[in-house]
């Protein structure tokens, strides 16, 4: 069986009267694809936040390859392997694709400083290689700001898999991305996460996203995972297709 991956027991968090988890006791494995589905507000970015360490829970633990991070800044739990993106891709937009991925990589090495030349805090092979995983390679030396928002989650991707993370955190990765372009988005995302042997989440909202690409899914409900289990079996529970789903 694979090994647990991270793990979270009895995580308790409430602004004022909303309550955002609501005694979360959750387990993720090597290699799942696990897809995190819900209305707006029902917890699933806070969870996701909680586990990076951008917000502290009231109560409960985080533990990521069996070590307790809960009391750890973003920082330190990113080094250690769980890393993520953002729903708006955080870029440096006057530099060039391969820049951006270098001054990533250099974030975790700390290479760069202000003595040190970016073009050589990173070799360019590490960089050509993520760029090249998720089809930017022949874009690199082209500005951050000229790519279309697809290429943008890309790149926002890219940066993040240069830190070589175990467990890479997706925070709506289609969203912003038209209709006709989400499949192949993850089409590339997760052919270039097979091939690093990384296991992801993603928080999605196109259920056809969600049941193409995920192999197991979490629907939250008011703070509490209301269902998880196997894409079929889970958007096919009534409560999450009235609840979730909307029907």
């Amino acid at each position: 069986m694979p090994a647990t991956l991270l793990q979270t027991e009895n995580l308790n968090l409430a602004f004022g009267a909303i309550v955002v988890a609501d005694n979360i006791n959750f387990e993720l494995r090597e290699g799942e694809r696990l897809a995190v589905i819900g209305q707006n507000g029902a917890g699933k970015t806070t969870f996701i936040n909680i586990c990076t360490g951008l917000i502290k829970p009231r109560s409960g633990v985080v533990r990521f390859r069996g070590e307790e991070v809960t009391a750890l800044p973003p920082r330190s739990i990113a080094r250690k392997g769980m890393v993520r993106s953002f729903q708006l891709p955080q870029l440096f937009l006057e530099h060039t694709l391969r820049d951006c991925v270098r001054i990533a990589a250099a974030g975790k090495t700390g290479r760069l400083g202000i003595w040190s030349a970016l073009e050589t805090s990173v070799p360019s092979k590490t960089v050509d290689h993520v760029l090249e995983l998720v089809g930017l390679r022949d874009r690199g030396d082209e500005p951050c700001k000229a790519l279309p928002e697809g290429h943008r989650k890309l790149l926002d991707i890219a940066m993040a898999m240069v830190l070589e993370p175990t467990l890479l955190i997706l925070d709506e990765p289609t969203s912003g991305v038209s209709t006709e372009e989400k499949h192949s988005l993850m089409s590339t995302i997760m052919a270039a996460l097979d091939a690093q042997k990384i296991t992801t989440i993603f928080v999605e909202h196109d259920v056809d996203v969600v049941a193409r690409y995920a192999t197991r899914v979490a629907a939250w409900i008011s703070g509490r995972i209301a269902a998880d289990g196997p894409p079929q079996q889970v958007l096919a529970d009534p409560e999450i297709r009235t609840n979730v789903l909307g029907e």
